[in-house]
């Protein structure tokens, strides 16, 4: 038996698993369908535009719920390790409120798409991202307090190292939303209007040069 198929290990494997696959079949389909740039968008830009919206919806909401079901499991689980230690349940309650909302906020970015309501959006990243990291640094400190008994220093190196990896890839993220900000991209529109009418049609012919303002060219 692998190590995931014992008891309720499979639960953040499956979130693992589960949002990422959210993310690589959305931006699949987005490339596909030719609605994004394919040299590394951002997340939420290959959820914006139907039928990739519709999907990572759906997919995100089920992650949500996953990882509601994964942050009740933990606390259940060091709350039984850990009975007398009143250190380890005061960190463990807050951890547990902290991942909660963590798993809200993905679900306000499933449900509040970047292209609908921005700021919606935005205040959902920060509580996935942002309270997300905070409950890693709970967890991680949880680990820290209870090695040796019950965990090793492994566990509470892996758990530190990842920690710190998300939040240096949240300050690369915002780093680059600044750079993006201060270099917008120049995008080229061009739109061809054809206007078919009877008038039109038996238009004298001093008309057809004004024919040629229906080609609208601009560049924002």
């Amino acid at each position: 038996m692998w190590w995931f198929q014992q008891g309720l290990s499979v639960l953040p494997v499956a979130l693992v698993v589960w949002s990422a696959a959210s993310f690589v079949f959305s931006y699949i389909t987005a490339i596909v369908l030719h609605h994004v740039d394919p040299l590394v968008p951002y997340i939420s830009d290959t959820g914006t535009i139907p039928p990739e919206r519709c999907l990572f919806g759906i997919m995100l909401n089920i992650s949500a719920f996953l990882g509601v079901a994964t942050v009740y499991v933990r606390y259940k689980q060091v709350h039984a390790l850990n009975p007398g230690k009143s250190k380890i349940i005061r960190l463990n309650k807050m951890g547990l409120a902290l991942g909660l909302l963590s798993s809200f906020g993905l679900c306000i970015i499933a449900n509040f798409q970047k292209c609908i309501l921005y700021y919606i959006h935005v205040v959902g990243a920060c509580l996935t991202f942002g309270v997300g990291a905070i409950y890693m640094l709970v967890q991680t400190i949880l680990s820290y307090l209870m090695q040796p008994e019950l965990h090793s220093k492994d566990v509470f190196w892996v758990r530190l190292t990842v920690f710190l990896w998300c939040c240096s890839s949240i300050v690369s993220s915002i780093l680059s939303l600044e750079h993006r900000a201060a270099f917008p991209k120049k995008i080229s529109l061009r739109a061809v209007v054809s206007l078919q009418g009877q008038t039109l049609h038996n238009a004298p012919q001093s008309f057809v040069p004004d024919e040629q303002t229906l080609l609208i060219a601009g560049s924002i």
